[in-house]
Protein backbone atom coordinates (compact mmCIF):
# COMPACT_ATOMS: atom_id res chain seq x y z
CA UNK A 1 0.00 0.00 0.00
CA UNK A 2 1.20 3.63 -0.91
CA UNK A 3 1.76 6.22 1.91
CA UNK A 4 3.01 9.36 1.51
CA UNK A 5 5.58 11.09 4.08
CA UNK A 6 5.98 15.25 4.13
CA UNK A 7 8.79 16.65 5.76
CA UNK A 8 8.61 20.69 5.84
CA UNK A 9 8.83 23.61 8.94
CA UNK A 10 6.41 21.96 10.69
CA UNK A 11 7.40 18.21 9.95
CA UNK A 12 11.34 18.23 10.25
CA UNK A 13 13.48 15.54 9.63
CA UNK A 14 16.40 13.38 12.13
CA UNK A 15 19.63 13.76 10.50
CA UNK A 16 19.26 10.10 9.75
CA UNK A 17 16.19 10.53 7.38
CA UNK A 18 17.21 13.79 5.52
CA UNK A 19 21.03 11.55 4.41
CA UNK A 20 18.22 8.58 3.76
CA UNK A 21 16.32 11.66 1.30
CA UNK A 22 19.70 12.50 0.10
CA UNK A 23 21.42 9.38 -0.79
CA UNK A 24 18.26 8.39 -2.67
CA UNK A 25 18.30 11.41 -4.69
CA UNK A 26 21.85 11.23 -5.47
CA UNK A 27 21.42 7.99 -6.83
CA UNK A 28 18.10 7.26 -8.54
CA UNK A 29 18.24 10.66 -10.60
CA UNK A 30 21.37 9.47 -12.33
CA UNK A 31 22.71 11.75 -15.01
CA UNK A 32 20.09 14.09 -14.31
CA UNK A 33 21.09 14.61 -10.53
CA UNK A 34 23.56 16.88 -8.69
CA UNK A 35 26.04 16.80 -6.59
CA UNK A 36 24.99 15.67 -2.59
CA UNK A 37 26.21 18.72 -1.14
CA UNK A 38 23.26 20.63 -3.97
CA UNK A 39 21.12 18.17 -2.71
CA UNK A 40 21.09 19.05 0.81
CA UNK A 41 21.14 22.44 0.73
CA UNK A 42 17.82 22.30 -1.41
CA UNK A 43 16.57 19.98 1.25
CA UNK A 44 17.68 22.31 4.21
CA UNK A 45 16.00 25.18 2.00
CA UNK A 46 12.61 23.09 2.14
CA UNK A 47 12.25 22.78 5.63
CA UNK A 48 13.76 26.12 6.10
CA UNK A 49 16.65 24.93 7.77
CA UNK A 50 18.95 27.82 6.75
CA UNK A 51 19.17 31.00 6.68
CA UNK A 52 17.84 31.53 3.32
CA UNK A 53 15.19 29.02 3.06
CA UNK A 54 11.52 30.45 2.64
CA UNK A 55 10.17 26.94 3.13
CA UNK A 56 8.61 23.89 0.99
CA UNK A 57 8.58 20.61 1.14
CA UNK A 58 9.73 17.11 0.75
CA UNK A 59 7.54 14.86 -0.30
CA UNK A 60 8.01 10.76 -0.07
CA UNK A 61 6.33 7.76 -1.66
CA UNK A 62 7.05 4.78 0.22
CA UNK A 63 5.45 1.05 -0.89
CA UNK A 64 5.39 -1.83 1.45
CA UNK A 65 7.82 0.47 3.57
CA UNK A 66 10.26 0.99 0.85
CA UNK A 67 11.03 4.39 -0.96
CA UNK A 68 9.41 4.51 -4.59
CA UNK A 69 10.22 8.10 -5.14
CA UNK A 70 10.91 11.59 -3.31
CA UNK A 71 10.32 15.37 -4.26
CA UNK A 72 11.49 18.85 -3.05
CA UNK A 73 9.49 21.39 -4.04
CA UNK A 74 10.86 24.86 -2.89
CA UNK A 75 9.04 28.50 -2.58
CA UNK A 76 10.62 31.24 -5.00
CA UNK A 77 9.12 34.02 -2.57
CA UNK A 78 8.04 35.15 -5.57
CA UNK A 79 4.39 35.28 -7.76
CA UNK A 80 2.63 35.91 -10.85
CA UNK A 81 5.41 36.33 -13.62
CA UNK A 82 8.09 33.99 -11.94
CA UNK A 83 5.91 30.98 -10.08
CA UNK A 84 5.48 30.78 -6.50
CA UNK A 85 7.34 27.33 -6.63
CA UNK A 86 10.05 25.39 -8.06
CA UNK A 87 9.99 21.61 -8.23
CA UNK A 88 13.84 21.53 -7.79
CA UNK A 89 14.42 17.27 -7.94
CA UNK A 90 12.19 14.11 -8.45
CA UNK A 91 13.66 10.61 -8.55
CA UNK A 92 11.44 7.36 -8.73
CA UNK A 93 13.18 3.78 -7.65
CA UNK A 94 14.75 2.46 -10.90
CA UNK A 95 12.83 -0.79 -10.00
CA UNK A 96 9.38 1.19 -10.19
CA UNK A 97 9.92 3.31 -12.86
CA UNK A 98 7.07 2.89 -15.79
CA UNK A 99 4.56 1.89 -12.65
CA UNK A 100 2.76 5.74 -12.46
CA UNK A 101 4.89 6.30 -9.39
CA UNK A 102 5.91 9.48 -11.03
CA UNK A 103 2.17 10.88 -11.68
CA UNK A 104 1.70 10.14 -8.05
CA UNK A 105 3.88 11.75 -6.52
CA UNK A 106 3.28 14.73 -9.09
CA UNK A 107 -0.12 14.88 -8.16
CA UNK A 108 0.41 14.93 -4.63
CA UNK A 109 2.98 17.61 -4.86
CA UNK A 110 1.00 19.89 -7.31
CA UNK A 111 -2.07 19.39 -4.32
CA UNK A 112 0.33 19.98 -1.55
CA UNK A 113 1.84 23.28 -3.07
CA UNK A 114 0.64 26.87 -2.60
CA UNK A 115 0.44 28.07 -6.51
CA UNK A 116 1.81 27.78 -9.60
CA UNK A 117 5.03 25.39 -9.84
CA UNK A 118 7.54 25.83 -12.12
CA UNK A 119 10.98 22.92 -12.96
CA UNK A 120 13.61 22.20 -15.11
CA UNK A 121 13.93 19.30 -17.44
CA UNK A 122 16.40 18.64 -19.97
CA UNK A 123 14.87 18.01 -23.47
CA UNK A 124 15.61 14.53 -23.27
CA UNK A 125 14.22 13.51 -20.19
CA UNK A 126 11.40 11.00 -20.12
CA UNK A 127 9.65 12.31 -17.39
CA UNK A 128 9.06 15.46 -20.02
CA UNK A 129 6.13 13.70 -21.39
CA UNK A 130 4.35 13.09 -17.94
CA UNK A 131 5.20 16.60 -17.06
CA UNK A 132 3.37 17.67 -20.65
CA UNK A 133 0.47 15.02 -19.60
CA UNK A 134 0.01 17.02 -16.15
CA UNK A 135 -0.23 20.48 -17.47
CA UNK A 136 3.26 22.15 -17.73
CA UNK A 137 4.15 24.11 -20.38
CA UNK A 138 7.45 24.99 -22.26
CA UNK A 139 7.30 28.81 -21.89
CA UNK A 140 10.59 29.40 -21.89
CA UNK A 141 14.42 28.16 -22.76
CA UNK A 142 16.61 28.78 -20.27
CA UNK A 143 19.86 30.73 -20.17
CA UNK A 144 22.62 30.44 -17.63
CA UNK A 145 25.66 32.82 -16.70
CA UNK A 146 27.87 30.80 -14.06
CA UNK A 147 30.09 33.58 -12.76
CA UNK A 148 33.63 32.40 -12.18
CA UNK A 149 34.19 32.85 -8.69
Amino acid sequence: MDSFKIYNKAFKPTEQEKEEVVAFLFQHLQEYGDKTEDISKCFDFAVKDSKEGLGGFVLMLHENGEINGITIVNKTGMGGFIPENILVYIAVHENARGKGVGRKIMNKAIELADGDIALHVEPNNPAKHLYEKLGFENKYLEMRLKKQH
